[in-house]
């Protein structure tokens, strides 16, 4: 059992995010796109959505820290272990706040709105419990390790991440750890599962094409049908 939750379930579920992804661009380009709906309500999204995508994006960092770096490697450029979880939990435990915060505006809303709701399809509805489900035990983990019982998890857990992208995993060290964090370790796993058929797969999109993209150059209408009066500054016709 360990070898099928912490070695085959985290391949299995790395292949289908990879694949799905190109799959999903091959196949689907005009649904890569975040369905947006400011059109149909902003004063909700105006506060729900900085708080939830600045949180997660905080949230991001502390596991690129927590997760993929070695706990050597800060105690070598002088973080304590007990310096690293000050951080970890003023940091963690805000930043979890607001991506929660902000997530349950956003539900709202898309629950309250009629349009909005109207626009959410089964998949949103299943991205929205695995990501909340995520966050949830998340922020559980991220209190419970440091303040009611304390687990250095960037000994065991943190090991067996780094261990799946050299393909060298220690399954007994996720078995022995915390029932949260198996969780939240299974749930996350899902949810990246998921990912490529939902409209998470906007997080790869940037617009990049603006910077090199020409200008557009807007022509009037003929001047015989313009009337007599004049074009304001910066509006002369041009002629091709």
């Amino acid at each position: 059992m360990e070898q099928i939750l912490w070695v085959v379930v985290p391949y299995v579920c790395l292949t289908i995010f990879v694949v799905g992804h190109v799959w999903r661009y091959r196949y689907d380009k005009f649904g890569w796109t975040t369905r947006s709906s400011q059109l149909y309500e902003d004063r909700l999204l105006r506060w729900g959505s900085p708080l939830f995508h600045f949180g997660i994006l905080a949230v991001f960092l502390g596991h690129v820290m927590g997760l993929g770096i070695p706990k050597s490697w800060t105690e070598a450029v002088g973080i304590s272990s007990g310096a690293y979880h000050v951080m970890a939990i003023s940091i963690g435990a805000f930043a979890g706040f607001a991506t929660l915060t902000g997530m349950a505006i956003l539900i709202y809303r898309r629950r309250t709105v009629g349009p909005v709701f109207s626009a959410t399809t089964v998949m949103d509805k299943v991205m929205y419990a695995f990501l909340a489900a995520t966050i949830l035990l998340g922020l559980w983990n991220t209190v419970a390790s440091n303040i009611l019982n304390y687990y250095d998890y960037r000994e065991t857990i943190s090991v067996w991440f780094r261990g799946i992208f050299r393909f060298d995993l220690y399954p007994e060290l996720m078995a022995d750890a915390p029932l949260g964090f198996q969780a939240h370790g299974m749930v996350a796993m899902l949810l990246f599962a998921l990912w490529p058929f939902t409209r998470l797969v906007h997080v790869f999109s940037a617009p990049l094409g603006y910077l090199t993209r020409p200008y557009i150059v807007y022509r009037s209408r003929d001047d015989s049908r313009l009337g007599s009066r004049s074009s304001r500054p910066g509006w002369d016709r041009v002629d091709r």
